[in-house]
């Protein structure tokens, strides 16, 4: 029979993009650990796809540093880098800096509103040391200004190079650091509120740009210029 003509077509940015965000969450939480071997096959039967879409989400991650590729050899998870961290942060920083100013003028009643439950939820998480649901809350807090200023650009921006700071953000908010952060939500929230954009952007822009890395750490090296561990090469039925 013929194909009918009303049967809309897959749309495959969708997938494609599922599946970058669902590896680089996996990443990022560290289900898939530094060093490890990613194989296309493999990881296509695990997701439930096939492989094209796992190697163009291969490729988004490596420009973001989350994984190493070696053509003709291996891809594997990145070790984390302590410069390609404090360069993610810087950039982060400034595009939340730049989010704000611009969101300032536009934020509603609810936009606050929502700011508000948000830096709630990430009080109580961090309270009961839930990591994850405090990185959630802080999603929705600064994303509020971010999806108001509509910047499509900036949020290209973020999405390839906040996740580098995961990392970053979870050595924070499991510790006493995470406390740090209240004062600066609520510094944010009433500065957007009383339409201060300027203050409000410089308080944005600190709260990113404190995250701390390793390197950060007293008596903790700066690794930033050390080779990374070299991955045990695979066999050529290995890697496909």
């Amino acid at each position: 029979m013929p194909i009918p003509r009303s049967v809309p077509a897959i749309d495959r940015r969708l997938l494609r993009d599922d599946v970058y965000g669902r590896l680089r969450d996996a990443i990022v939480d560290g289900s898939l650990a530094p060093g490890e071997q990613l194989r296309d096959g493999e990881l296509a039967a695990w997701l439930g796809v096939s492989r094209t879409p796992v190697r163009e989400a291969l490729l988004r991650l490596a420009e973001a540093g989350l994984v190493v590729a070696r053509p003709g050899s291996s891809t594997t998870v990145s070790s984390l880098d302590l410069r390609d961290v404090r360069d993610a942060r810087d950039v982060v920083a400034a595009m939340h800096e730049v989010a704000v100013r611009a969101a300032v003028p536009g934020l509603t009643t609810d936009d606050l509103d929502t700011m508000r439950a948000a830096e709630r939820e990430f009080r109580d998480a961090i309270e009961r040391g839930d990591v994850e649901a405090a990185l959630r809350a802080d999603d929705v807090l600064h994303g509020v200004p971010v999806t108001v200023a509509a910047n499509r650009a900036l949020s290209a921006v973020l999405d390839q190079y906040t996740p580098v700071l995961r990392r970053a953000e979870r050595l924070r908010f499991a510790s006493l650091g995470g406390r740090a952060s209240f004062a600066r939500h609520e510094e944010l929230i009433q500065l957007c509120a009383a339409g201060d954009a300027e203050a409000a952007a410089a308080v944005a822009f600190d709260t990113w740009s404190t995250l701390p890395t390793d390197a950060d750490q007293p008596g903790q090296p700066d690794q930033s210029h050390q080779p990374a561990d070299q991955p045990e090469q695979p066999t050529p039925e290995e890697h496909r």
